[in-house]
């Protein structure tokens, strides 16, 4: 059941996706589901080589790299999928919808639990990079090209490098089922127009301080 349901539910997201024949047979997106699960499987039986070795083939094939020990909600829909990874420790809801070029990586920094947790229905554009050992909340959406550096709340949009919350509790109900990544803020804009708006304000301060000299 719980393939048939991924296969239908990337049939359903896909708008180019005819039927889910179609899927089973030609989307990398779902082959990788299915090979994650054998490799998931393995690694949790401590056949650490053989779950690596599935991975690592299916990463040949799918060009999407998903280590064994990763967990995997119900329901992912992997659009696309070209250089796509997810750490050991990366955890993903159900209902969620990545991106091609997206990484759940690590930072380097840290020990035992060092990759993202996603929360239920996540949308995460395509390519950007959510690091470290964070907590994305659910009904979050990340805009394309992001770098999500720290935790985001439920129910936000974030954009940015480094990615900040532009909106919150204004997203729909289900932001995984909504593929329009266009309307959505530019953050360097607003950080930008709020610098601009404080130099104004600093330097109508000066001159009430300071007025010019008559000549």
């Amino acid at each position: 059941m719980g393939l048939w349901e991924d296969a239908k539910n990337i049939r359903d997201k896909d708008p180019a996706a005819r039927n889910v024949a179609e899927v089973m047979l030609l989307y990398p997106g779902f082959h990788v589901l299915v090979t994650h699960r054998i490799a998931h499987f393995l690694y949790k039986h401590r056949w650490f080589f053989c779950a690596r070795l599935i991975s690592q083939l299916s990463r040949h094939f799918t060009g999407i790299e998903i280590h064994p020990g990763a967990t995997i909600g119900r329901k992912l829909f992997i659009d696309h999928g070209m250089g796509i990874v997810f750490g050991e420790t990366t955890e993903i809801g159900d209902n969620c919808t990545i991106y091609h070029g997206v990484t759940l990586g690590g930072t380097g920094k840290d020990t035992g639990k060092r990759h993202p947790t996603l929360g239920n229905n996540v949308l995460i554009g395509a390519g950007a990079k959510v690091l470290g050992p964070v907590y994305i909340g659910d009904n979050v959406r990340v805009g394309a090209g992001s770098v999500v550096l720290h935790n985001l709340p439920a129910n936000s949009t974030a954009v940015g490098v480094p990615a900040e919350v532009v909106r919150v509790n204004d997203v729909k109900v289900n932001p995984a089922d909504d593929l329009d990544q266009q309307d959505l803020p530019d953050a360097t804009n607003q950080r930008i127009a709020r610098l601009e708006a404080q130099l104004s304000r600093l330097e109508a301060k000066i001159q009430g301080e300071y007025p010019p000299d008559k000549e």
